[in-house]
């Protein structure tokens, strides 16, 4: 039970960690990595933006392997911050940014709600002055009436 706890509070943790992260680190010292991605057609298959996916899949790897010995917390941390990427994923790549053509057209309030909420953030290409870091946690005022 305690293992599943780790990895749960850890998925939680990691909407807030991302969204300092977005804020602070992508639309800060490292914004040229992050830049094509608000400036550069999406129909591209790569972008430097997609080099995020493996900084932040270290801590997870790192975390899995010192932890796997004895399965300690550090392993279900790991497995926490793999899970929330996973998570990003499927949330920012397919359902936001519809990478995979047959599921273009899903709906429902809260996909409809996220998607406004990463397009308010794409209006603005540059590196300052965007809205709406987080992925999963979306403002109230997004939100579909």
């Amino acid at each position: 039970m305690i293992s599943f706890l780790i990895v749960l509070g850890t998925f939680i943790a990691m909407e807030f960690v991302s969204w300092g992260t977005h804020k602070y680190i992508m639309h800060g010292f490292l914004w040229s990595l992050h830049k094509d991605h608000h400036q550069v057609d999406h129909k591209k298959k790569t972008q430097k933006n997609d080099l995020f996916f493996l900084i932040f899949a270290c801590p997870s790897i790192v975390l899995i392997v010192l932890g796997s010995e004895d399965f300690s917390s550090l392993f279900f941390i790991g497995i926490g911050i793999a899970f929330y990427g996973l998570a990003y994923f499927i949330v920012h790549e397919i359902i936001i940014h519809r990478r995979l053509p047959y599921l273009k057209n899903l709906k429902g309030n809260y996909i409809t709600t996220i998607r406004r909420a990463h397009k308010v953030h794409h209006k603005i290409q540059s590196k300052h002055g965007a809205t709406c870091f987080g992925m999963l946690i979306v403002p109230t005022k997004y939100w579909v009436k």
